[in-house]
C-alpha cells in the first residue's frame, strides 16, 4: 500500500511539474508570477498583462487537454493489456481509434469545423465499438468458462481486422480529399492538440479522464484475478464475462474521447503501461492509475516540445510520441509478451 501511494504521489508531482513547464515554456516567454493572477482576474487592463493572460490561457487549455488525452490512452492500454494478457496491446488494437479517425477525417473532408470533427470522431468511435461487439460477440458474451482458450485472441483479431478496415477507409478519404483540406487532415491524423483553445474543454476532458479511471480502478483487483484464467477468477467471485464487457467499454470510451480531442496520438497507450509494469510489477492496482498518470505527463511534455522545438511552427505531437514508442516497442519484442 505504501509503495503504491509513493509511486502515485511521485507521478502526480511529475504531472504537475509537466503542466507548469508547459505554461512557462513557449515561443513567447511568460512570467507566471504576474500572468497567473492576470488570467485569474480575466486579464488586467494593461496590454502586456492581458496578452500574457491570453497566451497562458491557451497554454493551459492545451496542457489540460494533453494530460487528459495521455491519461485516457494510457488507461485504455493498461486495461487492454491486462484483459488480453498481452503486453503489446494498445488502444488502437481494437479499431476504436481508427473508427474515430474515420469520423473526424470525414468531417474535415466536408469542410466542417473542429467541433464537428470532434463530434464525428466520437460517433465513429462509438460505431467501431458496436461493430467490435458484433464481431467478437461470442468471446465477449459467452458464459462457457471452460472454452476460454482463444477467447482473448478472438477479441484481439477482431479488433485488428476492424483497425485494418478503418485504415483502408482513411486512405480512401485522403485520396479523394480536396487539396485545400489535405494538409489539415494529415496533420490531424498525426495527432495535434492545436484545436483545443478553451480551458473549459480541457477541464471537462480531465474530469472525464478521472471518472473513467475511477471506474476502472474499482475492478483492478478483478483484473489481477482474471490474469490467471477465467475459471480460476470465477471461483474467486469474479464474473469474467461481465468484467471483460465492462472494461472493454471503458477502454473504448477512453480511446474514443482521446481521439476526438487530439487525433491519432499513437504509442502512449502501449508505452506508459509497459514502463510501469516493468518497474512497478504487474499489480493492476498500481498499473492502472500509475500508467494513466505517466501517460498524461508524457503527452504534456511531448506537446510542449512539439510547439517549441521549431517555433513558431508546431510539430504533430503524435510524431514525438512515436519516436519514443517505437524503440520501446522493439525493446519489448525481445522480452516476454505476457502482461501478467
Amino acid at each position: 500500500m505504501r509503495f503504491r501511494m509513493t509511486v502515485i504521489g511521485v507521478l502526480i508531482c511529475a504531472l504537475v511539474a509537466a503542466v507548469f513547464g508547459a505554461l512557462a515554456v513557449g515561443s513567447v516567454s511568460l512570467n507566471l508570477t504576474s500572468a497567473l493572477p492576470a488570467m485569474a482576474l480575466g486579464g488586467a487592463p494593461a496590454g502586456d498583462s492581458s496578452l500574457a493572460s491570453a497566451i497562458l490561457g491557451l497554454r493551459l487549455a492545451r496542457a489540460l487537454a494533453g494530460a487528459a488525452v495521455g491519461g485516457l490512452l494510457a488507461l485504455s492500454g493498461a486495461i487492454l493489456q491486462g484483459l488480453l494478457r498481452n503486453a503489446l496491446a494498445d488502444p488502437y488494437v481494437l479499431g476504436v481509434s481508427g473508427g474515430g479517425s474515420c469520423g473526424a477525417l470525414g468531417a474535415l473532408a466536408l469542410g466542417l469545423g473542429g467541433m464537428a470533427a470532434a463530434l464525428a470522431a466520437a460517433a465513429g468511435a462509438t460505431v467501431a465499438l458496436a461493430v467490435l461487439f458484433v464481431l467478437a460477440h461470442r468471446a465477449l458474451f459467452s458464459i462457457d468458462l471452460h472454452a476460454e482458450s482463444g477467447r482473448d485472441d478472438t477479441i484481439l483479431l477482431a479488433g485488428t481486422m476492424l483497425a485494418s478496415a478503418c485504415s483502408a477507409a482513411i486512405a480512401v478519404a485522403l485520396a479523394f480529399a480536396p487539396d485545400g483540406r489535405l494538409r489539415t487532415m494529415i496533420f490531424w491524423l498525426m495527432g495535434d492538440l492545436g484545436g483545443v483553445h478553451r480551458i473549459g474543454v480541457g477541464a471537462a476532458a480531465v474530469c472525464v479522464w478521472i471518472g473513467l479511471l475511477a471506474l476502472a480502478a474499482r475492478d483492478a483487483d478483478a483484473v489481477n484475478r482474471i490474469s490467471a484464467g477465467d475459471l480460476l477468477a470465477f471461483t474467486q467471485g469474479v464474473e469474467p464475462v461481465a468484467l471483460r464487457r465492462r472494461l472493454i467499454a471503458v477502454a473504448a470510451a477512453a480511446a474514443g474521447i482521446a481521439v476526438s480531442l487530439a487525433g491519432a496520438v499513437g504509442f502512449v497507450g502501449f508505452v506508459a503501461p509497459h514502463l510501469i509494469r516493468r518497474f512497478c510489477g504487474p499489480d493492476a492496482r498500481i498499473v492502472l492509475p500509475a500508467a494513466s498518470l505517466l501517460g498524461a505527463a508524457l503527452v504534456v511534455v511531448a506537446d510542449t516540445l512539439a510547439r517549441t522545438l521549431v517555433a513558431p511552427m508546431s510539430l504533430p505531437v503524435g510524431a514525438l510520441t512515436a519516436l519514443v514508442g517505437v524503440p520501446v516497442f522493439l525493446w519489448q519484442l525481445r522480452g516476454p509478451r505476457s502482461a501478467s
